[in-house]
C-alpha cells in the first residue's frame, strides 16, 4: 500500500482500536465538541491560528492566507514530531483526520509518510465519522437490552455500577450524559458533554457489546440533563423487558443523602435547583422547601419531595412509556450496603 492512504471511514472501522494513534488535527475547540474515540488532538492551526488565515482569507486574497496558514501549518506539524512522535518506530501506524479529510490533515498526512510511517488519512474526515454514527444510531441497537426500573433513590445507578463491575454489559446513560437524569441532576463542577460527544460515546459502547449477551441499562426518559437519547435507543429501551428494583423509603432517603451531599450540604445551591419545580407546586410550597433546607431538615425535605414530587411522577410515567413494566422481575433490595448491591447484581448476572 502506497502511504499516505486515504481510506473512508468504513474501511478503517474494523481497525479503529488498533491503530496506534488517533491524530485530530483539528482545533482544539473542534476537539472538544467531539471527536473519535481515543483521538488525540495535535491541532496544525489552533483556534487563533484558524480565525488569523481565515480572515486573511476573505479581506485580503487565498495566496496569502496560503503562505501565511502553510507556515504555521509546518511549526506546528514540527513541533508535534518533535514533542510527540520522535521515540516512535518504523512500523507506527498512525490515523490522522480533520473536518473532511482535506488540508489540514492532508498536510500532516504527506509530511508522517515522507518520514517514512505507515500513516493513514481518513478520507472526509471527522464528516464521515459522524454520517456513520448518524446511521448507526438510527437503527435499532443489536444488543437484547434489559431495563432496571425504580423509583428515585432506589440504587438503580449504583447496580449498575456494581454490575458493570462484575462483568456484565452495561450501558450507563447518566454516566456518559454526566447527569442524574431529574431535576437534581447537575454534578458539582462537571459539564455535560455536546450533544454530538454524548452520541459518539453511546456508539463506542454499543460497538463494544456482545450481541448474544443482555446489555443493562435504566429507563431513562428522552432527555438526559439537556441530552437526547437518540429516539432508536429509547424505542428499543421502551420495549425492552424490566426488572422492578425495589427499596425501602428510609433506605431511599439514606441514599440520597449521600449521593446528593453536595446538595444537603449546600441549601442556597439546593434551592435554585429547587426553584426550577416553582411552576407545578407554587410560592408557597417551595417557600416551605427552601424553609427546611435552610434549617438543615435535609432528610425531611428528601422525604417529602419523594412522596410529593417524584413517586408520583415515577407512577405517572413508567407502566405508560415501558411496555413491559407489568411483567417486571421484582428484585428487592434490603439495605444500601455494598454487600446487597453485589448480591442483587449476582441475581442479574450469575459468575
Amino acid at each position: 500500500m502506497k502511504y499516505p492512504a486515504l481510506l473512508s471511514f468504513e474501511e478503517v472501522l474494523s481497525q479503529l482500536d488498533h491503530y496506534d494513534a488517533i491524530i485530530d488535527a483539528r482545533s482544539p475547540s473542534e476537539y472538544a465538541l467531539d471527536h473519535l474515540p481515543g483521538a488525540i488532538n495535535c491541532p496544525v492551526l489552533d483556534d487563533a491560528e484558524r480565525i488569523q488565515v481565515g480572515t486573511l482569507y476573505k479581506q485580503v486574497n487565498a495566496f496569502e492566507a496560503k503562505k501565511v496558514g502553510a507556515a504555521l501549518v509546518a511549526k506546528n506539524i514540527g513541533r508535534h514530531i518533535e514533542t510527540l512522535w520522535l521515540d516512535k518506530p518504523r512500523d507506527w501506524k498512525p490515523l490522522v483526520y480533520c473536518w473532511r479529510g482535506g488540508n489540514r490533515s492532508g498536510a500532516m498526512a504527506h509530511i508522517l509518510a515522507k518520514i517514512g510511517w505507515p500513516v493513514v488519512q481518513l478520507d472526509g474526515g471527522y464528516k464521515a465519522y459522524r454520517n456513520h454514527i448518524n446511521t448507526a444510531l438510527a437503527q435499532q441497537p443489536a444488543p437484547a437490552l434489559q431495563v432496571i426500573c425504580g423509583t428515585t433513590g432506589s440504587g438503580k445507578s449504583r447496580l449498575l455500577e456494581v454490575l458493570d463491575g462484575i462483568g456484565a454489559q452495561v450501558l450507563d446513560l447518566e454516566r456518559l450524559a454526566v447527569h442524574r437524569g431529574s431535576v437534581l441532576g447537575n454534578l458539582p463542577s462537571q459539564p455535560q458533554p455536546s450533544q454530538k460527544a454524548f452520541e459518539s460515546a453511546i456508539w463506542q459502547r454499543l460497538r463494544q457489546f456482545d450481541a448474544a449477551r443482555p446489555v443493562f441499562i435504566e429507563s431513562e426518559s428522552k432527555k438526559v440533563g439537556n441530552l437526547r437519547v437518540p429516539d432508536a435507543l429509547i424505542e428499543k429501551m421502551r420495549a425492552a423487558p424490566c426488572i422492578a428494583l425495589t427499596l425501602s423509603r428510609p433506605n431511599r432517603v439514606r441514599l440520597l443523602m449521600e449521593d446528593y451531599a453536595h446538595f444537603t450540604q449546600d441549601p442556597a445551591h439546593l434551592n435554585a435547583q429547587l426553584d426550577c419545580l416553582l411552576s407545578l407546586y407554587g410560592r408557597e410550597r417551595l417557600g416551605r422547601w427552601h424553609d427546611m433546607a435552610n434549617a438543615g431538615q435535609m432528610a425531611e425535605l428528601v422525604d417529602e419531595l419523594l412522596v410529593d414530587h417524584y413517586d408520583p411522577a415515577y407512577t405517572r410515567s413508567i407502566g405508560r412509556n415501558f411496555q413491559k413494566y407489568d411483567e417486571a422481575e421484582v428484585l428487592a433490595l434490603d439495605d444500601i450496603s455494598k454487600d446487597a448491591f453485589l448480591a442483587a447484581a449476582r441475581r442479574l448476572h450469575p459468575a
